[in-house]
């Protein structure tokens, strides 16, 4: 894999890059995956999912345009196991991606920063949110999440970072993750790997 031979360049990061090789991959319905994400926010995986399916059973099984999410009563969002602000939120994005025309072909001819500044305009979507989006929804290979608190718990134990100020430990992350590009993404995936399978310390 190409990605592998640039991030072993990395001696520190080579360390726990392992067997396992990342792919990413398109989903379509972008404006959808965003509400998708919102729903799943502080959320288990496995809750998130639970919820998304009852999302997607308000309307027999199939992913619903925003118009249709606009026009679904808040309670009946709510019974599904919303909060009341996650309801607001999912419909601002519906909202916003009808006033904007947003759509899967406009977000493909965008760069990722362009795409950034566009979403988080959305009342309830921040830069991570829409970082997640670009990598696990448009397959992005160049997304660095500096605010992940799992991205941020593994290059202080990989890299042995100093903790001690927030705002120099994001720069030092950056300038790290910046000889990992084109392909931060896939180390956000090991970073991530890597800590869920590290013993614990």
């Amino acid at each position: 894999m190409e990605y592998i031979k640039h991030l072993q360049k990395d001696k520190k990061l080579a360390t726990i890059l392992g067997k396992e090789y990342h792919q990413l991959s398109f989903k379509k319905n972008i404006p959808i995956r965003l509400m998708a994400s919102i729903m799943s926010q502080q959320l288990s995986t496995k809750v998130a999912a639970i919820i998304y399916q009852r999302f997607l059973n308000l309307y027999n099984g199939k992913e619903p345009k925003p118009q249709q999410v606009l026009d679904m009563p808040n309670e009946t969002l709510r019974a599904i196991g919303l909060s009341n602000a996650k309801v607001g939120y999912v419909k601002n994005v519906a909202a916003f991606c009808i006033e904007n025309k947003i759509s899967d072909r406009k977000l493909l001819t965008m760069s990722n920063e362009e795409i950034i500044d566009l979403l988080i305009r959305i009342k309830g979507v921040g830069r991570w949110t829409v970082e997640m989006l670009l990598m696990f929804s448009l397959g992005r290979e160049d997304v660095f999440a500096v605010d992940d608190l799992g991205i941020q718990q593994s290059m202080i134990k990989v890299f042995n970072l100093n903790i001690s100020d927030k705002k120099l430990l994001k720069q030092t992350m950056l300038n790290l993750s910046a000889k990992w590009s084109p392909y931060r993404t896939y180390a956000c995936l090991h970073l991530w790997g890597w800590k869920d399978n590290s013993p614990a310390v």
